[in-house]
């Protein structure tokens, strides 16, 4: 009888790939402080603040930043190097060392535990280091087991709101702002329902953007049918999409290059382009599907200051909602809005009422929303890229993206090229303003160390 061929071995499904970490049983029950504990305890801790300052989607030079503050603080020297999701790092101390390469399963973005990770490490010092290394880890699994402070309807909704005002932003009226609503809210909400089961990054950009501008066609043609619209209105159909834009990578990665992280600001590049680039081809593709087809925006006829005053108003409705996608809490999420309705507006009317090009305007409107958010921070001590972000999240280019991957896809190469170089133009821009604001008014952050 022939032997049968053993079959390979496969890990039960229930099991995580990225395999956890029990990082209390690196303590070994001494009752004495945390500063006086071994090398390997100390290090751990270091190495767990790090990775959890990861996990809220900061960048690599705050990561580090953070894990110096803890490692001075429990004489240690730390040395990291810091990537999208992974870390390693190494303490020294006395001629010893200890090293660790940590990983995350995936990349996200939590503001308001970005919040209490940063109180928590400016107070480590005062108030951490006479307690047990315990005692450490027990207060970081309280941060790490904060809940989300909105539901999937109510993230939803808010992307709903964000993705509208964008709308308006871009030239739509009503129609297209009504259709963006619903079809936004339904991407959003299946998004974060996705996310919630741990669906990979590249099935719920798909699926949810799908979902939204399936959503934006029922609508329009049900208004088609009930009310005889234009078919000019579906030119509004951009705007369903653009809760996906990943505002924080895209950010952090250019803040990252700027201080030549460049592991960590090419990664996120990466994640960034990635979920653009599935993104806008999935929309392209229900373009096609539905008979689609960017058109520009029906002119609204309205004059400079009403237009000037609803800008203001749509601006602030937009930084808001995404703000709340970034699990920002409301007051947090009011305080990126004002920021953000105060530069979106300035970059708006230099670039059609003064005749700035849109890269210079993006610029200078980046630069003010950081020169805000430090303010913000010296007065609330919120972190400045929870602000930052969503006030600049409203200016990236998603409408110049998505019409330069139609024509691509098309092989209208010369118009696509050409929407394609004006969304990078601006892409760059708006990381260069925040770096300009930040090494204005960030004395650290301006030296090379």
């Amino acid at each position: 009888m022939k032997d049968q061929e053993p079959k390979p071995a496969t890990a039960p499904v229930n099991l995580p790939h990225h395999m956890t970490i029990h990082w209390h049983r690196f303590a070994k029950g001494e009752a004495l402080p945390v500063t006086q504990v071994r090398l390997t305890e100390r290090a751990t801790i270091v190495g767990r603040v790090g990775l959890m300052m990861l996990a809220c989607g900061t960048g690599a030079w705050r990561v580090r930043e953070a894990m110096n503050t803890i490692a001075r603080a429990l004489g240690l020297t730390c040395s990291a190097d810091v990537g999208l999701i992974t870390l390693e790092y190494t303490c020294f101390e006395n001629g010893r060392h200890y090293s660790q390469t940590l990983a995350l399963p995936s990349s996200g973005v939590n503001t308001d535990r970005l919040h209490a990770m940063e109180v928590f490490v400016n107070h480590f010092e005062e108030e951490c280091t006479g307690l047990t290394v315990h005692e450490v880890h027990e207060r970081l699994d309280a941060i790490q087991r904060r809940s989300g402070n909105f539901s999937p309807l109510q993230v939803g909704l808010a992307s709903a709101l964000a993705c509208a005002a964008f709308v308006f932003l871009l030239g739509g009226g009503p129609i297209e702002m009504l259709c963006a609503f619903f079809g936004a809210g339904v991407g959003n909400y299946t998004r974060r329902k996705m996310i919630d089961r741990h669906i990979t990054l590249v099935a719920h950009v798909a699926v949810s953007v799908a979902a939204a501008c399936l959503t934006y066609f029922a609508v329009f043609k049900l208004l088609e049918i009930s009310f005889h619209i234009a078919a000019a209105h579906e030119a509004g159909y951009i705007g369903a999409m653009l809760f996906v834009i990943p505002g924080f990578p895209f950010i952090t990665s250019g803040l990252d290059m700027a201080k030549l992280d460049m592991r960590s600001g090419l990664e996120r590049g990466t994640f960034a382009i990635l979920t653009i680039v599935v993104a806008t081809l999935t929309g392209w593709v229900v373009a096609m599907l539905v008979q689609f087809h960017p058109e520009n925006f029906l002119p609204l006829g309205l004059s400079f200051w009403p237009l000037l005053g609803l800008r203001i108003v749509a601006s602030f409705c937009g930084v808001f909602g995404f703000s709340i996608m970034f699990n920002s809490p409301v007051p947090m999420a009011t305080m990126a809005g004002l920021i953000g309705a105060l530069a979106n507006t300035l970059r708006l009317t230099l670039s059609s009422s003064a005749g700035l090009p849109p890269a210079a305007a993006a610029f200078l409107g980046a630069l003010l929303a950081g020169l805000l958010a430090s303010l913000a921070n010296r007065r609330d001590g919120y972190p400045r890229i929870s602000l930052t972000v969503p006030a600049i999240v409203i200016m990236v280019p998603g409408l110049y993206m998505y019409r330069a991957m139609f024509n691509l896809g098309l092989s209208n190469v010369d118009v696509g090229g050409s929407w394609l170089i004006q969304a990078a133009m601006m892409v760059v821009a708006l990381p260069l303003g925040l770096a300009m604001a930040r090494i204005i008014t960030d004395p650290t952050w301006r030296h090379a160390d």
